[in-house]
């Protein structure tokens, strides 16, 4: 599976820097991964819903972790190369719909 395309949102909150949406060979697309400051660095945070007893489940994941770690470097590089272009986080609101 080749990720051919990898478009940045960045953010302007304190821990959500960048949404993301990964294209998957030119065929099929998954929205809403977030690149986050987490307590040790940056980390990729796969699209999730939240579940009834307030927790929350993936919504689309790798299944093994070589392709974890490679789906995390790539998006990684973009949000990096993003950021060096002078990129602008979006203006975010406190009801933002994507709450």
């Amino acid at each position: 599976m080749e990720i051919t395309e990898v478009r940045m949102h960045l953010r302007s909150e304190d821990r959500l820097k960048a949404f993301a949406t990964v294209t998957f060979d030119g065929a099929f697309v998954v929205h809403n991964m977030k690149v986050v400051n987490g307590n040790k660095g940056l980390i990729v945070c796969m699209p999730s819903r939240k579940i009834k007893d307030g927790s929350y489940k993936d919504i689309a994941h790798p299944i093994n972790n070589d392709f974890r770690h490679t789906l995390e470097q790539v998006i990684l590089k973009a949000y990096n190369e993003e950021l060096a272009k002078g990129g602008a986080p979006a203006a975010t609101s406190a009801y933002s719909e994507e709450d």
